[in-house]
């Protein structure tokens, strides 16, 4: 049986530093969202917010035009390009550090012919996030991850169930560990105590709490998993720290409040980087 570490505090001085003075927005990274159906606009709004306040450098939002004014009434600073007009967006995609696709995406043959034009164009260097409806997709038509990018899949129970057969309850960290292994990604299973599986190595989230249980949540993580592979150089940490951090911002709120909204842990997020940075 493997051993599971925790994942505590102490993730975050090893994670976020102090900005360098000469730094510019480059120094951060490129980070291009994708999803966001007409229906579930919502979803690629709060990963896109939680990228940008977790400190993302240059942040793209590849999207239905119909959450173009909400996206920009959010958040004026990302930009927003039209996902049915893929040629303009290739070459943003192609130029990222960074993607994330799935949030609110749908499984439609639209968004099944997104994932595949985006699996076939990723490339050694860049790291793919894939999250929600991109893992139904990818689970129900037996698409295989490209074999160049770094993948990360962040999914709830249920959507693991669907990627490694597992069922859920079945999924022991050794059973786990092993898909992971399978798949040469690193997994965030997320759950009431989330688990992380990156190579032989499976880390348990040490914070967490019920009032985190709201639409939301899941598309906020993946933001912030963007935002913060993005940035930091050692993508297993930076991973482990985002899971961190979002339960701990929730943790917080969770003191005086009954439930908690996904988008108020982005909001926190960046005076708790301030808060938790190593000089």
């Amino acid at each position: 049986m493997v051993k599971v570490k925790k994942i505590t505090k102490s993730i975050l001085n090893e994670v976020i530093r102090k900005r360098p003075a000469n730094s510019f927005k480059g120094t951060y990274g490129k980070i291009v969202l994708i999803g966001g159906s007409q229906n579930f606009g919502g979803a690629i709004v709060m990963a896109s917010l939680a990228a940008v306040y977790s400190g993302a450098g240059l942040v793209t939002t590849v999207t239905d035009p119909s959450n173009q004014t909400s996206l920009h009434d959010w958040l004026p600073e990302a930009m927003f390009v039209d996902w049915n007009q893929f040629d303009h967006a290739k070459p943003i995609i192609e130029a990222a550090d960074v993607i994330v696709i799935g949030p609110g995406l749908g499984t439609d043959n639209h968004a099944f012919d997104l994932l595949k034009a985006v699996f076939q164009i990723v490339k050694k260097g860049q790291k793919l996030i894939i999250d929600g409806s991109a893992l139904t997709l990818l689970a129900s038509n037996n698409l295989p991850l490209p074999k160049d990018s770094l993948n990360i899949l962040t999914p709830h129970q249920m959507e693991w169930q669907r990627v490694s057969g597992i069922k859920i309850a079945d999924q022991t960290p050794d059973a786990n560990q092993k898909a992971a292994e399978q798949l040469h990604a690193i997994v965030v299973v997320k759950s009431h105590r989330t688990q992380v599986y990156e190579g032989t190595d499976i880390f348990e989230n040490t914070g967490g709490t019920p009032a985190q249980a709201t639409g939301g949540m899941g598309d906020t993580l993946a933001g912030m998993v963007g935002g913060f592979t993005a940035q930091f150089k050692d993508t297993p940490k930076a991973v482990l720290a985002a899971v961190y951090s979002h339960s701990a911002i929730a943790d917080k709120l969770a003191e005086k409040q009954y439930v908690v909204l996904p988008h108020q842990i982005s909001e926190s997020l960046p005076k708790f980087m301030h808060k938790n940075q190593a000089e």
